[in-house]
C-alpha cells in the first residue's frame, strides 16, 4: 500500500503543500517517499528510503521548484531496499513525465517484455510502477503530435487501461500538459479530488489529507475516469471506461485508511462502527457464554470496533496498552524477528486494565497471528484470568495481488487452519472473527450503489484481470520472509 499526493497551486511553489500532504499519509508506508514538480517544462525530482519528515530535512526545497507536483510514499516490498525503487518515478524519453502509483498492474511483465521487445525500452528497476510509466511515454509518443491536446492525453490513458490489468491509482505530470490523475476502471484502489477558493486542486489518495490541508473535498475519482489540471488551472474530467464493475478494496475500511477518510462514499469511521455492531451481535448471540469484564482494544485501527462491540455486550470499554507511535506497522515490516522486536516495543500493556479480569480484546484483523500471539501473551502476564481475541474482519487465508503487500498464503495463521487451530496457535481462549457476510454490509450500508467489493485475502476469488496459479505461484515465492529485504 501506498499514499499519494498531486497539487495544482494557483499561486504558490507546490512543495510545501505536497510535504503536507504526505504527513497526513505517511501511516499508508514509512519505507521511502519522494516529491516532484513542474515547472512549466522542467521536472524535478528528489526521492530517498525513509519518513517524509527525514527525506526532506536538509534538503533545499526551493530546488523543488514550480506551482504542480505529485508526492509518495512507500510501504516496504520484496527486496524494494533501493531508493531507485522509489517513487515518483522520472523519464523523458521519449516523454518527459513523472510518475507516482499506488496499486499492482497484475501483468507487468508481459507489458515490460513488449515494451523491450517492441520499443527496445530499457528499464532500472524491477518496480510495475516503472513499466507503467514508461507505457504512458510511449503511449503519448506513438500519438505523433507537435503538441499534445486533452483529448490525446485520454486516448493514451484510454490505452493504458486497455493493456493494464489489476488495481493502480496514479497521479503524474507531463510537461506542457500539467497534472494527470486517473483510476483503473475497477476502482480497486482510492483516489480523491479536491479543490480550494484560490482555484487550487489537490488529489490524494484519502480525502482526509485534503481537507486536513484546508482544501475542499469534491469527490472520488471514479473508475476508470481521468483528470487533467491544466498549466492554467483549468480542470479537465473524462470518464474513459463506464462498463467495468466498481469493486473497491474492502481492507482500506478494515485498516489503512484513516478513521476521518471517506472512500467512495463511504465515511470508513462509521463502516467500522458498524464492523463493531456486527461483531458486537455474533459475540452476544452465538458466545453468550463467555464471562466479559473488559472490552480492549488492539490500538489504534480497532479502537472504533471495540467501542462498539462494548456498547452491545453491554461491557466496559477500557484502553489497555500505551503505543509508541514511532513503530511503524508490523504486518508490513520485512523479517519476522524485526516484526517480534516490533511488538514489544510498540505496545506495552497497563497491568491494573488486565489483572483478575476475563478480557475481550478487539483487533481489526489477524494476518501472521504474531503479533496477536505475543499480545496475548502479554496480557496474561499482566494477570489476566481469561483471554478472549475478537478481529473485526473474516480469517486472512489468500495473499493480496492488487496493491497491498500481505505475507505469503504460507505465512498467514488462517490459511488451511481451522478457528480452533488459529485459536490454540495465537494462545487466546476462545476466538470470533467477524463474518465476511457482515463485513461487506459494514462498507456497503454506506453507498448502496457499490455491489461488490474486492475480498481476495478472504476468498481466494482474484476477480479481476485473468490471475494465472503460475502468477500467484511467482508472488508467493518473492513473498516469503527468506526472500524480503529490510530497508
Amino acid at each position: 500500500m501506498c499514499g499519494l499526493i498531486g497539487i495544482y497551486h494557483e499561486n504558490n511553489k507546490a512543495v510545501q503543500d505536497i510535504f503536507d500532504g504526505l504527513i497526513q499519509v505517511q501511516h499508508r508506508g514509512q519505507d521511502a517517499g519522494g516529491i516532484a514538480t513542474l515547472n512549466q517544462q522542467k521536472i524535478t525530482l528528489h526521492k530517498e528510503l525513509g519518513l517524509v519528515s527525514e527525506i526532506f530535512k536538509n534538503i533545499d526545497t526551493n530546488k523543488l521548484d514550480g506551482n504542480i507536483g505529485i508526492g509518495h510514499v512507500r510501504y516496504p516490498t520484496a527486496g524494494c531496499d533501493d531508493v531507485n525503487e522509489a517513487q515518483p518515478f522520472h523519464t523523458a524519453n521519449p516523454i518527459n513525465i513523472s510518475l507516482a502509483h499506488n496499486g499492482t498492474i497484475t501483468n507487468s511483465d508481459e507489458i515490460k517484455s513488449k515494451l523491450i521487445k517492441e520499443k527496445f525500452c530499457q528499464f532500472n528497476t524491477s518496480s510495475d510502477s516503472e513499466v507503467l510509466l514508461n507505457l504512458l511515454s510511449y503511449e503519448l509518443f506513438n500519438i505523433n503530435n507537435d503538441e499534445f491536446s486533452n483529448d490525446d492525453i485520454f486516448n493514451a490513458i484510454l490505452k493504458v487501461f486497455n493493456q493494464c490489468h489489476g488495481g493502480y491509482a496514479v497521479v503524474m505530470l507531463i510537461s506542457g500538459i500539467g497534472l494527470v490523475a486517473f483510476r483503473d476502471p475497477n476502482g480497486v484502489r482510492p483516489l480523491s479530488m479536491g479543490k480550494n477558493t484560490n482555484g487550487s486542486y489537490f488529489f490524494a489518495s484519502e480525502s482526509s489529507a485534503i481537507t486536513s490541508l484546508g482544501f475542499e473535498y469534491l469527490k472520488d475519482i471514479n473508475p476508470g475516469e481521468a483528470v487533467i489540471i491544466d498549466m492554467e488551472g483549468k480542470a479537465i474530467e473524462k470518464r474513459l471506461v463506464n462498463n467495468a464493475k466498481h469493486t473497491p478494496c474492502i481492507f482500506e475500511y478494515v485498516y489503512f485508511s484513516r478513521p476521518d477518510s471517506t472512500i467512495d462514499s463511504i465515511s470508513v469511521h462509521k463502516a467500522r462502527l458498524r464492523m463493531g455492531d456486527y461483531l458486537g451481535e455474533k459475540i452476544a448471540t452465538e458466545f453468550s457464554h463467555l464471562d466479559i469484564d473488559v472490552v480492549i482494544p488492539v490500538p489504534d485501527t480497532s479502537r472504533t470496533a471495540a467501542m462498539q462491540v462494548a456498547h452491545r455486550l453491554g461491557k466496559k470499554y477500557r484502553e489497555g496498552f500505551m503505543k509508541n507511535r514511532y513503530i511503524g506497522r508490523t504486518f508490513i515490516m520485512p523479517g519476522q524477528s524485526n516484526r517480534k522486536r516490533s511488538v514489544t516495543q510498540k505496545l506495552n500493556p497497563i497491568e491494573i486494565e488486565f489483572k483478575d479480569k476475563n478480557v475481550l480484546l478487539v483487533d481489526d484483523s489477524i494476518v501472521r497471528g504474531n503479533t496477536s500471539k505475543k499480545i496475548i501473551e502479554m496480557v496474561r502476564k499482566n494477570g489476566a484470568k481469561k483471554v478472549y481475541f475478537a478481529s473485526a474482519s473474516p480469517p486472512i487465508r489468500y495473499q493480496n495481488i492488487y496493491g497491498i503487500d500481505m505475507p505469503a498464503t504460507k505465512e498467514l495463521v488462517a490459511n488451511n487452519k481451522t478457528i480452533d487451530q488459529i485459536k490454540n496457535h495465537i494462545g487466546a481462549d476462545e476466538l470470533i472473527y467477524q463474518d465476511l457476510e457482515d463485513l461487506i454490509l459494514s462498507a456497503k450500508r454506506g453507498n448502496p450503489d457499490i455491489s461488490e467489493f474486492e475480498d481476495s485475502v478472504f476468498t481466494g476469488n482474484y476477480k479481476i484481470g485473468n490471475i494465472s496459479k503460475e502468477y500467484l505461484s511467482n508472488l508467493e515465492a518473492a513473498r516469503t520472509d527468506s526472500t524480503r529485504v529490510s530497508p
